[in-house]
């Protein structure tokens, strides 16, 4: 363990208690607060591979065990005295939380495009995002619209020049890549997503069961193959039917990819014939933060939407916001 790496790792859960969390779970706020100030904890995850440490994983591990989340003390004795089993969760597991609410910021690019399309998602967990055709959704809080009967409802509040659909996509294939593919019909794969879902969120979990229902009921359901998306993706477009745009995307899932990793799947996806939607945290790809025209809010979280590498919008990292730029680029 090196000063720098506590410090770091120190910093991220203070970063994810002040910024992320705060006014979207006061438990998470208190509990990721008390984890940076808690060098026996500390010590623990530093002993972790570093893409173990994140306080996504963390968190949602002690939820799996049934751990407290209603203090920061309590949080910190249990998950102490357990740390055994913590652990190897936490080496077991990914963070994978399968936000089907980013569909409704995806959703303006998806039906810009022209159609029908050919879905591929990198870091697919239980393709819950592959399925935007199958929600309703209402920006705004105006009148819904969208998959007739959905028990899915996506809200989104938005900013600026955002380019209504008039129609929901047509969508003639979904397919995906993950490490480790969630079954949205395995019991304990979908305990796994609740657990990832922050506490006081009652209406982020009953959205994610709804659409884990979506995907149970699908007649012909996402193919979601286990693998590294740099080494299926090229295999993915390659796949997609022909007459359908290849539209290969990804939200809030490079951020966990070494920068080597990403600087190849980047290069990799502009040399494919297919369209490239990124949804990321600002800093994960360098070459999209540099065409942005404005600086990203620090106050809070948020995602750089962008086609092709041209940024778009900032958005809510679990889709409730989207703040549109100026037109500057040809969607279709």
């Amino acid at each position: 363990m090196t000063t720098s790496e506590l410090e770091a790792t120190a910093e991220a859960y203070r970063s994810f208690a002040h910024v992320h969390t705060r006014a979207h779970s006061p438990a998470y706020e208190r509990v990721s607060a008390a984890v940076a100030e808690s060098p026996e904890l500390l010590d623990r995850l530093l002993a972790l591979p570093p893409i173990k440490r994140q306080p996504n994983l963390l968190l949602a591990a002690v939820r799996y065990l049934g751990g407290p989340s209603a203090s920061g003390e309590a949080f910190l004795a249990w998950t102490l005295e357990h740390w055994a089993r913590v652990r190897a969760v936490m080496l077991a597991r990914a963070t994978q939380t399968n936000e089907a609410g980013r569909c409704a910021t995806l959703l303006p690019l998806l039906a810009a495009l022209p159609q029908p399309l050919a879905l591929i998602e990198v870091g697919a967990s239980a393709g819950l995002c592959l399925y935007p055709d199958r929600y309703r959704y209402r920006y705004d809080r105006a009148s819904t619209f969208g998959a007739d009967g959905s028990p899915v409802t996506l809200d989104c509040a938005t900013t600026g020049p955002v380019p209504f659909p008039g129609e929901l996509p047509r969508v003639a294939s979904r397919a995906g890549v993950d490490l480790s593919p969630l079954d949205p019909a395995a019991p304990d794969d979908a305990r796994w997503l609740e657990s990832l879902v922050w506490p006081g969120q009652q209406q982020r979990l009953d959205r994610l069961r709804a659409a884990l229902s979506v995907a149970r009921a699908e007649p012909e359901p996402a193919r979601i193959v286990r693998g590294d998306l740099n080494a299926v993706v090229a295999e993915l477009v390659a796949a997609a039917p022909a007459g359908a745009t290849p539209v290969v995307f990804h939200s809030a899932v490079l951020t966990y990819l070494p920068l080597e990793a990403r600087q190849a799947f980047t290069a990799a996806v502009r040399e494919l014939p297919c369209r490239w939607i990124s949804n990321e945290a600002p800093g994960v790809l360098p070459e999209v933060d540099a065409r942005l025209s404005q600086a990203a809010p620090t106050d809070r979280g948020v995602f750089v939407l962008s086609l092709d590498g041209e940024p778009q919008a900032f958005t809510g990292p679990h889709g409730e916001r989207l703040d549109w730029f100026p037109p500057h680029l040809t969607l279709g």
